[in-house]
């Protein structure tokens, strides 16, 4: 679909603007709107009232700020409840953050929220004179201002945007009926394409949990519809195939490398060190030599019996626990830390195998319910050694392995196309809300008749 543009253009004289519509002007932020950081932090102070915080991540995750949302209980002066207060039209921006593309994240204020109070590294963006709120939210939105705010952004462990900085960056501004067919058209049509996002979303949840069902009734029912089964005797597992055998897991390494952890102090990363596995670094896409921390031989040294070797499986048992992969050739040598548990297939079975195995349900909840920590859960060598595994025959072991390695490429093919399209959609989104902020498409005869409706109240000056 060709989207309409305006009869006439002219230069804006603003070279991150490009050409405008002829009838629009152009001017400073703090022309039309007050640019407020706020200094209300979570902390409580003596002579402060009650107050619900608006943080970081309410305004991060959500595109409004509104009454049914949980704010986080805090304290404010008197001053800062007048100053700070959410109004009707406030624009909430995110002004400081670890990277650049996460500055002046907006979300829009549609109704005043008494009690309701802007927190820290957040500013107020409030319309004072002749722009609509909604408008203003959508500048923000725009990649016009966006890429605007990365460059000026500055900070070292973290960066962000001075007032000065928003104050006096350079807004495209149409007459106020067009800001509010501007405002109009994009909630219409950022909705549809939303939803298209939300459909792939859904999908590639479903497409996970297929993949998981798939997996846990491979290694625990078989590929045989037909195959006599019998009570495993472990009630997270129910009926196993006759045939198999249940063991626990240590009965299934290698008796000279046992089930262990690693490095309980790598110490900080150094060049040239000896690589190590964290937690985190139990991913497909992290094991890789050029993405792990390095130690000091001194460090790895006492560790030497937790080394790994290629097809040994690397197992996450703190934090987030059950995340299990194979060691590929590159990482031979490579230590782990305490927050990994190194998994060695015996001579005679399978390691494809035993890593689906590990990443079966019936075999996490086992581990799961057995869990330690509150604040960071950790799986027990101890009970990880006896966790009881249903095992096949070898022969057995490689055709699952192979099954599951062949419906694994489906769905992550399937899922590869949901995640384009939830790009090509993002994308599309930016593009249209760029496209309408700066006059590069003429919406005027794309939504109802909105001459009539007046700009949001605008609230006075704090």
């Amino acid at each position: 679909m060709t989207l309409p543009r305006y009869p006439a253009y002219r230069a804006s004289g603003v070279e991150w603007l490009g050409e405008l519509p002829t009838h629009w002007d152009t001017l400073r932020l703090k022309y039309t709107c007050d640019v407020l950081p706020s200094n209300v932090d979570k902390k409580s102070y003596e002579g402060e009232a009650p107050v619900r915080l608006c943080n970081y991540t309410d305004v991060y995750y959500n595109e409004a700020i509104t009454p049914g949302m949980s704010f986080m209980e805090a304290s404010a002066s008197p001053e800062q409840i007048a100053k700070f207060s959410l109004r009707a039209g406030d624009t909430v921006i995110t002004k400081d953050s670890e990277t650049a593309d996460d500055i002046a994240i907006a979300a829009h204020v549609p109704l005043d929220l008494p009690g309701v109070v802007c927190g820290y590294h957040l500013a107020i963006v409030r319309p004072t004179t002749s722009i609509d709120g909604r408008f203003v939210k959508r500048l923000f939105d725009s990649h016009y201002l966006r890429s605007r705010f990365e460059t000026l952004a500055n900070g070292l462990t973290r960066v962000g945007l001075s007032q000065d900085a928003l104050a006096n960056v350079v807004i495209p501004r149409p007459p106020a009926d067009e800001q509010a067919a501007i405002a109009t058209f994009l909630t219409r049509e950022t909705a549809k394409i939303d939803a298209l996002i939300a459909e792939q979303e859904k999908l590639i949840a479903l497409l996970a949990e297929k993949r998981q069902a798939t997996i846990s009734h491979a290694v625990t029912r078989g590929l045989d519809p037909d195959v006599p089964m019998k009570d495993s005797g472990v009630p997270w597992l129910g009926e196993v195939p006759a045939r198999w055998r249940v063991v626990p897991l240590m009965h299934l390494t290698e008796a000279s490398r046992p089930i262990m952890y690693g490095i309980v102090l790598p110490g900080p990363d150094v060049e040239d060190g000896i690589p190590i596995l964290k937690g985190g670094d139990v991913k497909p896409h992290r094991l890789k030599l050029e993405l792990l921390n390095r130690t000091t031989p001194e460090i790895e040294a006492p560790y030497a019996r937790a080394r790994l070797r290629p097809r040994d499986i690397v197992y996450s048992i703190r934090g987030t626990i059950g995340e299990a992969e194979l060691v590929p050739n590159e990482l031979e040598g490579a230590n782990i830390t305490q927050d990994v548990a190194r998994v060695a297939p015996a001579l005679g079975v399978s390691a494809e195998w035993l890593l689906q195995a590990l990443k079966s349900d019936p075999v996490f909840v086992q581990l799961e319910q057995r869990s330690l920590g509150a604040a960071v859960r950790g799986i027990n060598i101890f009970e990880l050694k006896r966790a009881r595994i249903p095992v096949p025959p070898p022969s057995e072991q490689e055709r699952i392995a192979a099954f599951l390695e062949a419906e694994s490429r489906k769905l992550d093919n399937l899922q590869r196309d949901a995640e384009r399209s939830i790009t090509l959609l993002r994308e599309r989104r930016s593009a249209l809300i760029t496209a309408a902020v700066t006059g590069q498409i003429d919406v005027r005869g794309l939504v109802a008749d909105t001459a009539s409706r007046p700009i949001e109240r605008e609230p006075t000056s704090a």
